[in-house]
């Protein structure tokens, strides 16, 4: 297939990215089986019924446009997906055996950017995952927000405001990833104490963002509520990071002076022992 034709059906910010690479783009079909799911997919869950509604279609008309794979690091006959899981899903719901693909080869820092675009720019994703995808861009590859933001398409502030929702709770994250409660709830609970009770109270009553707001801002206005404040984006970037090197749980107080206090918890000798050896070995 024409290699425009191809980008015409892969949407404007995949093309983009098949156009900055060498590979050639044409179509081929591969056996289902011999296939398997993004390690640096995104998103977590799939909604069910757009599932099935998109399974009904398949077994209607096919798969009109092609999932993008990678040759499989351990096996020349395996391929691992880059874009299209939910297609690929939905024709095993199917019953089809091939499905039409497009092979190149990418490196992954490549494959997680061709994951994210597809899940973002098609609105695919929930906010805890978004955020997630761009931590994993800032964390394993070396972006900052002004890259981030110029890469995908966003404002940079809506980059950090995807990224401070991950300083949430876990329950309240949780909330967020069940679609019980939006993005806009979940953005006014950051730095309030109790922020999961608050949370659940906003989801049983089916409270409005703009509801949830006076809710968050009558109890910020009371004496005994003290209030949280939030860190900055790239301190919390920087925890993150130091986090998933060390091994451990890391937390960085600054003052208005610049200085400020590095600490880092552990939890047994063993853990403490690997921490001195990566001061030995990089200071």
């Amino acid at each position: 297939m024409d290699a425009i034709k191809l980008k015409r059906g892969l949407g404007r910010g995949l093309s983009s990215l098949i156009g900055d690479s060498k590979n050639k783009t044409s179509i081929t079909k591969l056996s289902i089986n011999n296939i398997s799911r993004n390690k640096f997919q995104p998103r977590k869950v799939f909604n069910k019924d757009n599932l099935e509604e998109l399974t009904i279609s398949i077994k209607e008309r096919g798969v009109i446009q092609p999932i993008i794979v990678r040759p499989d690091k351990d096996s020349s006959e395996k391929y691992e997906i880059i874009a299209g899981e939910r297609r690929w899903l939905a024709s095993q719901n199917a019953g089809l055996h091939e499905i039409p693909a497009v092979i190149l080869n990418v490196n992954d820092e490549k494959s997680l950017e061709f994951a994210i675009i597809e899940n973002v720019q098609r609105q695919d994703l929930n906010a805890i995952e978004e955020a997630q995808g761009y931590q994993r861009l800032i964390d394993e590859f070396s972006y900052n927000q002004e890259k981030l933001a110029k890469f995908i398409g966003k404002s940079r502030s809506h980059i950090a405001n995807c990224l401070r929702l991950l300083n949430l709770p876990k329950e309240v994250i949780a909330f967020v990833e069940k679609e019980q409660i939006s993005a806009g709830h979940a953005r006014s609970l950051i730095g309030l104490p109790n922020a999961q009770l608050i949370a659940k109270k906003i989801a049983d009553n089916k409270l409005s963002v703009r509801q949830s707001e006076k809710l968050v801002k009558a109890l910020r206005n009371k004496k005994n509520l003290k209030v949280v404040p939030s860190k900055d984006s790239n301190i919390l970037n920087l925890e993150r990071s130091l986090e998933n090197k060390i091994g451990l749980s890391v937390e960085i107080k600054s003052r208005k002076d610049n200085s400020g206090i590095l600490s880092f918890t552990y939890k047994n000798l063993d853990q403490l022992d690997r921490l001195i050896n990566v001061i030995k070995k990089n200071y």
